[in-house]
C-alpha cells in the first residue's frame, strides 16, 4: 500500500494562525514545501486590484505563474491577465470584485534551445504541496463565486475526474463557495494556432464569463446562490 502523504510534504504547517490575505502572502514568500521555490524567482501569491468594491466577491483560480509574472511577483500580469482583463471589461465584472490567484504559486519552466523559460505542467504532487494556500485564501476571502481558469485548477477544487471541455460555463456548487464555474485558461486561447481559432475560443471563453456575471448581477439583486444552479 502506497504511503499516505503526511502534512509536512504540504504547506499546511505554514499557514498562520488567524490568517489574513497578508498574513498569508508574507507566510508564503517562504514557502519550500515542494521543490518549484528552487526554479520560481519569487513565491507569487493572490491580490486583489484597488480599493475592493462592496457586494459579491469572485476569485479566478489559474494554473500557476507564467514568466512575467514569476519576475513581477503578481499574478496575471502577461498576456493571459491582459486577455483576462479584457474579457471581464466586455461582460462587466468590475475588475475590483475580483481576486486572481494561481494553483501553485511558482513559476515551473523548462528552457528551450533560446533559453527562454516556457511554462510546465506541475505535478500532481506539487500540486497537493500547494493547495492549502489555496484553501487558506479561499477561507479568508470567502468568495461568492470562484471561476477555474483551466483544468489543474478545476481538478484541484472540482476534483481529479472534471472535464472542463465537458463540464465548462455550468455554475456548480462546492465546499469552497456557493458557485463555482469552470472555464479554459486565458493562456490557450493565446496558443489556438490560426486566428480564426483564437477567435471562435475568445468568444467561447467570454460566454462563460457572460455566466460568471449573470450570477453576480443576481447576488447583488438579492437572490441566493441556489437561484443558479
Amino acid at each position: 500500500m502506497p504511503k499516505r502523504p503526511s502534512s509536512l510534504e504540504t504547506a499546511a504547517p505554514l499557514i498562520p494562525e488567524s490568517p489574513t490575505l497578508d498574513k498569508l502572502r508574507e507566510a508564503a514568500a517562504g514557502c519550500r514545501a515542494c521543490p518549484l521555490w528552487k526554479t520560481g524567482t519569487q513565491t507569487v501569491f493572490g491580490e486583489q486590484e484597488g480599493r475592493p468594491r462592496p457586494g459579491p466577491r469572485v476569485m479566478f483560480v489559474g494554473e500557476q505563474p507564467g514568466d512575467q509574472e514569476d519576475k513581477a511577483g503578481k499574478p496575471f500580469v502577461g498576456p493571459s491577465g491582459r486577455l483576462l482583463n479584457e474579457a471581464l471589461e466586455v461582460v462587466g465584472i468590475d475588475r475590483r470584485q475580483v481576486y486572481v490567484t494561481n494553483t501553485v504559486k511558482h513559476f515551473k519552466w523548462e528552457e528551450t534551445q533560446g533559453k527562454k523559460r516556457i511554462h510546465a505542467k506541475p505535478s500532481y504532487g506539487e500540486i497537493r504541496a500547494c493547495k492549502p494556500w489555496l484553501e487558506a485564501e479561499i477561507r479568508v476571502f470567502r468568495p461568492d463565486v470562484i471561476v477555474c481558469l483551466g483544468a489543474t485548477a478545476a481538478q484541484a477544487l472540482l476534483g481529479k475526474d472534471f472535464r472542463v471541455t465537458k463540464q465548462r460555463g455550468r455554475p456548480l456548487h462546492s465546499e469552497y463557495a456557493p458557485v463555482v464555474v469552470a472555464t479554459v485558461h486565458p493562456s490557450s486561447i493565446l496558443r489556438a494556432p490560426k486566428e480564426e481559432d483564437r477567435k471562435a475560443a475568445l468568444r467561447a471563453f467570454i460566454e462563460d464569463l457572460r455566466v460568471v456575471a449573470e450570477v453576480l448581477n443576481g447576488l447583488r439583486a438579492g437572490e441566493g446562490a441556489s437561484a443558479h444552479l
